[in-house]
């Protein structure tokens, strides 16, 4: 049997795949192919391990942020608030729709390294209340749109500190060469901090940085703990600004294979905690509030997609193609990164996984692939392939590739399941067209 680790999915009595008590193959028969199923119980557990890591290891003081680009829609941005969370947003897009789902402005952070004039004002006038300036040119660029105004914008320096993350160059963002952020080694990241109490039309109330995605050892959070600390530091004795709070990003890893061997997320907090009191005690300062922004962890394990096999073509001593009915426009992550995945066919999950198979979409693109030479049961048309951990950045890098329309996703809870959103139609590909 394919190990399965999340624990929102197990196998059923019938030897299906279910997920919240939900069998997968009454799933794939209600809503069809391509489908996105996400776990609202899972996702909730995770939230709530975050509240409660807060509370335990740093007395409540600051909270965890939803990184939305894992995966935004307006349900996921209402379920997340209703646990405690803020939302993190990255465009004006995601903005909107965290408006739309009744997020106040006051608990949005918006960053983002290149903002355009109309998103900056889109944030102020919807009172968003920590705008993550990335570079100069923005600072300056904010503060003559908010002075023009007549408003003052909440801003955070997003500060990269120079912290190699030990993942894909892709994801890591931390390190001098990134485009995100000012940097913190040459001055650059004070400087700002310094020309924002110039600017009439902003205010500095924190620091954050994001070192990268996918990250397994708490080492580099711990390092990025301490380098912002100092900033934070320096900007109080030298400036005299006790900042309101310090954003340590997100990153945490996840379970995309059993070779994947992270540490629980309780054990990041507890680690960057520890390492907060005892610089604090150092410097002298007060503890600040702390923010992380957990987007990943919290909805990738909660997520499969479902699809049906299609023809099975074998290359002797090559290779066994399994066709399924999506592809890299509904999951990218493969062709782009080289993503891993567990897959297995749902309806025969208490089988064996014994045959090597290459899953290939149906994309007119030889680099369509969700997975290459990974073990599933054996195969055959009509089957239902489950791919795990696909509920971070596979609707939200979806694409209309080929003219292929994005599939629904649905959200389960209980032995329950409802639309959270709707598969398109070949009129919504027009929609847009002349």
């Amino acid at each position: 049997m394919v190990y399965i680790y999340s624990p929102c999915l197990k196998v059923n009595e019938k030897g299906h795949l279910s997920i919240s008590d939900c069998d997968t193959i009454d799933l794939a028969q209600q809503y069809g192919t391509p489908l996105y199923v996400m776990s609202e119980d899972e996702i909730r557990r995770v939230c709530r391990s975050y509240v409660e890591s807060f509370q335990e290891f740093y007395g409540g003081n600051g909270r965890p942020i939803y990184a939305s680009k894992a995966f935004c829609c307006k349900e996921m941005c209402r379920i997340v608030s209703s646990e405690g969370l803020d939302i993190e947003v990255v465009s004006g897009g995601e903005l909107y729709t965290a408006l739309k789902a009744g997020i106040s402005g006051a608990n949005i952070h918006f960053q983002g390294n290149n903002k355009s004039t109309a998103e900056l004002e889109f944030a102020l006038e919807n009172n968003v209340g920590d705008i993550v300036v990335d570079n100069f040119s923005e600072l300056e660029q904010l503060g003559k749109i908010a002075a023009e105004k007549e408003k003052v914008a909440l801003i955070s320096l997003r500060v990269k500190p120079g912290i190699d993350a030990h993942t894909h160059e892709f994801i890591r963002t931390g390190q001098i060469d990134s485009k995100f952020g000012l940097d913190l080694a040459s001055g650059e990241a004070f400087q700002a901090a310094k020309h924002s109490l110039e600017l009439p039309g902003v205010k500095l109330i924190g620091l954050h940085c994001h070192i990268g995605s996918q990250i397994m050892e708490k080492l580099p959070f711990v390092h990025a703990a301490e380098v912002m600390l100092n900033l934070y530091n320096q900007i109080k004795q030298e400036l005299g600004v006790e900042l309101d709070h310090l954003n340590l990003g997100g990153g945490f890893g996840i379970h995309y294979t059993e070779k994947d061997d992270f540490i629980p997320y309780h054990e990041y907090m507890k680690a960057v905690s520890a390492v907060i009191h005892e610089k604090c005690t150092e410097l002298g300062l007060s503890l600040p509030k702390i923010y992380i922004e957990p987007g990943r962890s919290i909805v990738g394990e909660s997520g499969i997609t479902l699809y049906t096999v299609g023809n099975i073509r074998e290359i002797l001593q090559v290779r066994n193609y399994v066709a399924i009915d999506g592809g890299m426009f509904e999951n990218p992550r493969y062709a782009l990164y080289q993503s891993d995945y567990t897959c297995l066919i749902a309806n025969k999950a208490a089988q064996p996984a014994a045959y090597t198979a290459t899953i290939a979409g149906k994309c007119c693109e030889s680099g369509d692939l969700i997975q290459e030479h990974t073990l599933i049961q054996p195969p055959e048309e009509g089957d239902i392939l489950a791919v795990l951990s696909t509920g971070a950045y596979n609707y939200s890098m979806a694409s209309n590739y080929n003219r292929n329309l994005r599939p629904p996703c649905i959200m389960v809870s209980h032995g329950q399941s409802r639309v959270i959103i709707k598969g398109e139609t070949y009129e919504d590909l027009l929609r847009n067209d002349i």
